[in-house]
Parts: C-alpha cells; sequence; structure tokens
C-alpha cells in the first residue's frame, strides 16, 4: 500500500525570457543581458527580464532600459521576440501536460502549477525539471506545497535549477520571521497597511485580529490576508483553458504627443489592432477602455460601454478619442492604450481562477473557504 497523497507544485522557468535568447546566441552564456522594447536602452522601454549576471548589477524586471544601462555599461541589451518565448513556452507547458497524471494550470509564458497525486513529490519535482531541460534545454525550479500557495512562494527558495518543499509542518518555521511582502499577492502598499496595525512580518499576520483586518480592507480580503500570513489557499489545480474578457495594447512613444492629429493618428492604430485581437476571438468589442499616461508619469484610465458591439475599429477609435477629449487635459502624451472588452462567449464565463500571476484570489476556490485542514502532512 502506497502513502500517495495530492500536492501542488509550481515550475517556474529560471530567467525564461534571458535563457531562451541565450539558447539562441550561446556567445551571450555567463554574460549580463538585459531584454527590453525594442533593445535600445536609449529608448523609452522597460527590462522584460535580465540575466542573473545583469541582476548582480541591481537590474530588474520592470526598470526602465536607461536606468539598467546606467547600472551596467556593458550589458547586452535584446529586443522583445514574443513569438519566440511563446514558442519556447508552449514546449514547456507540452512536457507538463505529458508528466503521469500530471494536471497543468498555466500561469504565464513561464510558469505554471502542477497537480500531482504521489507518495514523493520531492522526486517527481525532480523528474519535471530533467524532462523540462531535455526537451527544451531549459532550467526550471519547483516549489512543493500543500497548497498554491506555499507552492509557489517555495519556488524561490528552490531559484535557480533546485526544488523546495514548504508545508503546514515548516511554514511558520521558514516564513513566520520574513516581512509579509514575502508573501504572495502583498506589496508594498498592502505591507504599509498591515504595519500601521502592528503586522509586520508572516507570523503577525497569521495571528492578526480578524476584525482588524476587516475594518481595513474589508470583509473579502481582510480574512484573506489573514489566511496568507498562514499559507492557506486552494490545493486545487485547475486546467480549465482561460478565456480572454479583453484585449488591449498600448505604445509608450519614444517623443511626447502634443498635437491633437497624432493623438488621433495613435489611438485609430491602437483600436485597428485590438479589432485583429477581438476577431480573432470571434466575439465583438461591448466597452472601450483608455489608457493615458501625461508627462511625466500621470497615468489615467477611463471606460464607456458601446451602444451595441462592433468589430469596427472607427467606432472603437472614436470612443477612446471620445473618452481622450473629456480628460480636457493638454500636458504631453507619453503612452496611450486602448483595450476591447469584448461579448462573453455562449454560455458566459467560467468561474474565476483561484490564482492569477498578480497573487492567489480571495474568492471561491482562491483563498475563501480554505482550511489549514485540507493539507496534507508529511
Amino acid at each position: 500500500m502506497t502513502d500517495e497523497r495530492p500536492w501542488v507544485l509550481h515550475v517556474d522557468l529560471d530567467q525564461f525570457i534571458a535563457a531562451v535568447e541565450i539558447l539562441r546566441r550561446p556567445e551571450l552564456a555567463g554574460l549580463p543581458v538585459v531584454v527590453g522594447g525594442r533593445g535600445d536602452p536609449s529608448e523609452r522601454a522597460v527590462v522584460s527580464t535580465a540575466s542573473y549576471e545583469a541582476r548582480e548589477f541591481g537590474i530588474r524586471s520592470g526598470m526602465p532600459l536607461k536606468t539598467a544601462v546606467r547600472k551596467c555599461p556593458d550589458a547586452v541589451f535584446l529586443p522583445v521576440d514574443a513569438p519566440a518565448y511563446e514558442e519556447a513556452s508552449a514546449s514547456v507547458m507540452a512536457v507538463l501536460r505529458g508528466m503521469p497524471g500530471a494536471v497543468v494550470e498555466v500561469l504565464g509564458w513561464d510558469e505554471a502549477f502542477v497537480g500531482v497525486t504521489t507518495e514523493d513529490p520531492v522526486a517527481y519535482a525532480n523528474s519535471i525539471r530533467t524532462a523540462v531541460f531535455e526537451a527544451t534545454s531549459l532550467h526550471c525550479s519547483v516549489g512543493v506545497g500543500d497548497t498554491k500557495v506555499r507552492a509557489k512562494i517555495a519556488t524561490d527558495f528552490g531559484k535557480p535549477q533546485g526544488v523546495y518543499r514548504l508545508t503546514r509542518d515548516n511554514w511558520f518555521e521558514v516564513m513566520g520571521a520574513r516581512p509579509t511582502t514575502a508573501l504572495w499577492g502583498v506589496g508594498t502598499r498592502i505591507a504599509a497597511r498591515l504595519a500601521s496595525h502592528g503586522y509586520r512580518t508572516v507570523e503577525e499576520l497569521a495571528d492578526a485580529d480578524e476584525a482588524v483586518l476587516v475594518a481595513e480592507f474589508g470583509p473579502t480580503m481582510g480574512p484573506h490576508y489573514g489566511r496568507l500570513g498562514r499559507g492557506v489557499s486552494s490545493a486545487t489545480v485547475d486546467d480549465t483553458p482561460w478565456v480572454a474578457r479583453a484585449h488591449g495594447r498600448e505604445t509608450t512613444y519614444q517623443a511626447n504627443l502634443t498635437e491633437p492629429q497624432e493623438i488621433s493618428a495613435a489611438l485609430r492604430e491602437l483600436a485597428s489592432q485590438v479589432v485583429e485581437d477581438i476577431r480573432a476571438e470571434e466575439r465583438p468589442c461591448m466597452r472601450v477602455f483608455l489608457k493615458v499616461r501625461f508627462a511625466p508619469f500621470f497615468t489615467v484610465n477611463r471606460g464607456r460601454k458601446l451602444v451595441e458591439p462592433t468589430y469596427d475599429p472607427d467606432v472603437i477609435a472614436a470612443t477612446a478619442e471620445a473618452l481622450f477629449t473629456a480628460l480636457e487635459d493638454e500636458r504631453p502624451v507619453r503612452l496611450l492604450g486602448v483595450r476591447a472588452e469584448m461579448v462573453p462567449p455562449e454560455g458566459g464565463y467560467d468561474s474565476p481562477r483561484s490564482t492569477g500571476r498578480g497573487g492567489p484570489s480571495a474568492q471561491r476556490s482562491g483563498t475563501a473557504g480554505a482550511t489549514d485542514d485540507v493539507a496534507p502532512t508529511t
């Protein structure tokens, strides 16, 4: 009789985008590599990823390329090649789906949850690492947990090219003294609000007065943050294909837009790109959203429901332009974005997944309703 139990594994590809580029250019191995924008650090763009060598200079994802080049003038800067990353990601996800007994929930190009019932989750995790590398030459790290939150956080302890196990049994030993920002889905602003009530560490948050959390964050998010402090979340991996609700395009302009005709032309171009995306979904636009970033860095978002659904780029562009005009703001424009919310698919949308790239959901199968008792012990 075997002692098989359900486990959640979080697979995260190491320095994924940079690794894909290095596979294409082996001479870059060991060098500080930065991928972002068009690969020109003199332009307005941000770092998509940086190799481990580049990270040693303090370069991080989301950092302006101009800042990155100041930190490491000798870094190799490369343009983003989305189709190459999509192809590499698809190959990795195919490997994961081919693992014995695996249920795979894709989170993005470079990460996925794998649900599996096994008596040795660490051995299974290592078999994933081996299979992914043999098929793609890409390295990954794997977090092993009894909930999604614990598996996701465990991965960071396993990086690079390793496996780490984080369960109810060692949660507070590993996480208790760490700041609340160490939790998936808790950023600096939330951490500051928690700290204002005396909850600075994970263990303090785990022991927090729920009434205090509810008063600060509301009846849904308050208890959610308390459960995060205990590592509690769903342990169910959902392989239901994700269905987009909207498609959007945005552009950061190398020179600020100042003339009305420039802005109008830019919105028409963005609307045309968005229509290509929603036509591929065969679901027309029913609501238009506009994103504007004025110089130096002030961002505004607005939205408007259409009279009737449409694929007409002129209607979408005109709606976006009307939203812009209503702002009555004459500051130079640094960025524009247009997003089209589509008509729901027949039968509507499935229940929201328990997770996303930004963190676990507080709803349904996220942390709501989860208990410490669902976690298998070892």
